[in-house]
C-alpha cells in the first residue's frame, strides 16, 4: 500500500493500495497550520483503513508548487516515515496529482473527464497576488505536463496559450487529492518509472530570510 501526503495547499493524507483503490483519506483545508494537524491526520487514515504503518510499501509525496514553510512539513513527514520503514519515497509534482484528479472519474474533482487532446490547466492560489498554474494535455486518457509550473500575476489579462481566457478567469484548485498522489505513484512504481532519487520541491519562491552579511560591530 502506499502512503500519500500533501501539504502544498492544506493537508492531505490517504492510503491507497497498489490496484489504486483508496482505502481512506483524511484532509484539513487550512492553508496554514500543516505542523499541528499532519499528525493527527496519519493517525486517523490509518485508523479508517484498517492497516497499519508495516504494511506500507512506499510514501507519495507532494513536491509542490507550495510554500516554502508548508511544503517542507509534508516532505519531511514523508521523508521521515519512508526513512523508519525502510521504504523509498516517490516524489510526485502536487499538480500533477491535481490534473491526475481531474481525468479520474472516481475522484471528480472537475466535473467531467477532458476529452482526448483537451488541455487542462491546474491554477493554485501562489499568495502575493500571484497564481501557480501548469498545463496537461490527456493522452491515452492521463494528464501528460505540456507547461511547468510557474506564477502568473492574477491581475493579468494575457491568454494563457492553448486558453482563452487569463488564468484567474480559469477554474482554481483549493485543494490536492492525496490519493490522487498516491495513484499516481502506485502507476510511476507499475510502471517501473518512478523517479525516487531525491528531488528538489517547487517552492512557489525562495525564503524571506536571508544569510546575515557577519557578525555585527559592538561599539565599546
Amino acid at each position: 500500500m502506499i502512503l500519500g501526503i500533501d501539504t502544498s495547499i492544506g493537508t492531505a493524507v490517504s492510503i491507497v493500495d497498489l490496484a489504486g483503490r483508496v482505502r481512506a483519506e483524511a484532509v484539513s483545508r487550512d492553508p496554514r497550520g500543516h505542523a499541528e494537524v499532519i499528525g493527527d491526520l496519519l493517525v486517523r487514515v490509518f485508523d479508517d483503513a484498517g492497516v497499519g504503518p508495516a504494511e506500507i510499501t512506499a510514501v507519495a509525496a507532494g513536491m509542490g508548487p507550495g510554500p516554502f514553510t508548508g511544503l517542507r512539513v509534508g516532505i519531511a513527514a514523508a521523508r521521515s516515515f519512508a526513512l523508519g520503514r525502510g521504504i523509498p519515497v516517490v516524489p510526485v509534482a502536487s499538480h500533477d496529482a491535481a490534473a491526475r484528479a481531474r481525468v479520474d472519474p472516481a475522484l471528480a474533482t472537475g466535473g467531467a473527464a477532458p476529452v482526448e487532446g483537451e488541455p487542462i490547466a491546474i491554477v493554485t492560489d501562489a499568495r502575493r497576488r500571484e497564481l501557480a498554474v501548469s498545463v496537461y494535455r490527456v493522452e491515452n486518457g492521463m494528464p501528460v505536463r505540456i507547461v511547468d509550473p510557474h506564477l502568473v500575476l492574477r491581475a493579468a489579462t494575457e491568454p494563457l496559450d492553448l486558453f482563452g481566457a487569463a488564468a484567474v478567469e480559469l477554474p482554481e484548485t483549493t485543494s490536492i487529492s492525496a490519493a490522487a498522489l498516491a495513484r499516481v505513484a502506485a502507476e510511476r512504481l507499475a510502471a517501473g518509472d518512478a523517479d525516487t532519487a531525491a528531488v528538489e520541491p517547487l517552492y512557489l519562491r525562495a525564503p524571506d530570510v536571508t544569510v546575515p552579511a557577519g557578525p555585527k560591530k559592538v561599539g565599546t
